[in-house]
């Protein structure tokens, strides 16, 4: 039976066996996100800490990403990406220990959350490096980038439901211990790939000269650069507003772990909504375009959310601006993916992930401790206007970047 054109990178055999195990786990991975922004809350009772949390918890990314990228050019992707699942599975199992021997402590946290960013840092480019991998045919590459974060965003919608319901009835240490479970589904997936992989010829460049020429790449390439550049300023002005949702839960609409988790789990809705849309997308759009109508709105939306006392009208609000958030993402992804040489694959990708995620650490402590001396709203209604203001000013540099014509790229066996 033939699958619909929305669902057309399924037909591959590595793909779903990726798709699906990468679901199980991101689900318990949700879970454990939602329970250690509750858990540091708790023990707290501090933005401040929220911020610190999440700054430990990706500032690794930022600081590795691009000697991850030029290390994910020179080894197996596949390899690579196997490991990073297995230590993760290791620091999960961690995380359930210390809090089911009642070891609450807030250093053992950020350390372990350190310690999952500097995973987080090797496994991001090689698994978005090995979608091309995955998926044969260039043509089906936008495809399975939309189903791949419609599935993000599925788990995401999932995740903090599930986990707000075993939160509140069983605690912390078995949201962690699920998601430590969890890895057996991907780390199995990644087993029963058939993907030939052939040892990597040893590069003679230094390591270091690989990620020199991956900067000077995206000097030359001004489509590239500019979504990038577009993505770290958004990451490090307005996503790190999540940060602050236990806070908005216990403070602002006067709730518990439920409200909580309602907020994450109308986030995930929003962002599965922006998924499907992208995932329906025709080839040929202009992405460019997307990226500024998806980012303003997302940042309107969340500039209303934060002053928003009535319950119902903040999620309609935060489920937009997610919407918005997500089409923006995976816009962006699929911009670099398809407009890049397969040989800079995995730097770009890693300077990418540097910007998407390793400066929304740095806006994480920003965000804390703005909501710590001022208010959560106040600072929530900044990020929205300066993400507003960014978008307005980058409108000019895409399209110039539109006008040039990107060079196809060649898909290549997993080397």
């Amino acid at each position: 039976m033939a699958l619909p054109s929305s669902l057309r990178a399924l037909r591959y055999y590595n793909f779903r066996l990726y798709f699906v195990g990468q679901a199980v786990s991101l689900i318990g991975t949700w879970m454990q996100r939602l329970a250690v922004s509750w858990l540091v809350y708790t023990i707290t009772h501090s933005a401040f800490w929220l911020g610190v949390v999440a700054f430990a918890g990706q500032i690794p990314i930022l600081l590795l990403s691009p000697y991850a990228g030029a290390y994910v050019d020179r080894h197996s992707r596949y390899r690579t990406l196997l490991k990073t699942q297995i230590a993760s599975m290791v620091q999960a199992g961690l995380l359930a220990l210390i809090v089911f021997i009642n070891f609450y402590n807030i250093a053992a946290i950020i350390f372990l959350s350190v310690a999952l960013g500097i995973i987080n840092a090797f496994d991001t480019p090689a698994r978005q490096s090995m979608m091309i991998v995955l998926v044969r045919e260039k043509t089906d590459l936008p495809n399975a980038i939309a189903l791949n974060s419609s599935m993000v965003t599925l788990a995401r919608l999932i995740g903090p439901a599930a986990g707000g319901i075993l939160l509140s009835s069983y605690g912390e240490d078995v949201c962690f211990f699920l998601n430590f479970i969890s890895f057996v589904a991907v780390i199995g997936s990644l087993l029963m790939m058939k993907i030939k992989v052939p040892e990597r010829t040893k590069p003679k460049e230094h390591i270091w000269q690989n990620l020199h020429a991956g900067y000077q790449y995206l000097k030359h390439h001004n489509g590239l650069r500019s979504a990038i550049l577009h993505i770290a300023l958004i990451s490090l002005l307005a996503m790190p507003y999540s940060t602050l949702l236990p806070l908005y839960a216990k403070t602002v609409f006067k709730g518990d772990v439920t409200t909580f988790s309602w907020l994450n789990s109308i986030s995930g809705l929003g962002a599965l909504l922006g998924a499907i849309f992208m995932a329906n997308l025709k080839t040929g759009r202009n992405l460019l375009r997307i990226i500024i109508y998806a980012t303003l709105l997302f940042c309107i939306c969340l500039s209303i959310f934060s002053f928003n006392k009535d319950f119902d009208i903040a999620l309609l609000f935060i489920m937009l601006a997610e919407a918005g958030m997500l089409a923006m993402i995976a816009a962006t992804n699929t911009f670099i993916q398809t407009n890049v040489d397969e040989k800079m694959r995995g730097r770009v990708i890693s300077y990418y992930v540097m910007a998407f995620q390793g400066m929304q650490p740095i806006g994480s402590l920003l965000v804390g401790a703005s909501a710590h001396y001022f208010t959560g709203p106040h600072t929530v209604l900044i990020e929205g206007i300066a993400g507003t203001v960014v978008t307005l000013c980058f409108i000019p540099y895409f399209k110039r970047a539109r006008k040039e014509q990107p060079k196809p790229i060649v898909v290549l066996e997993e080397r």
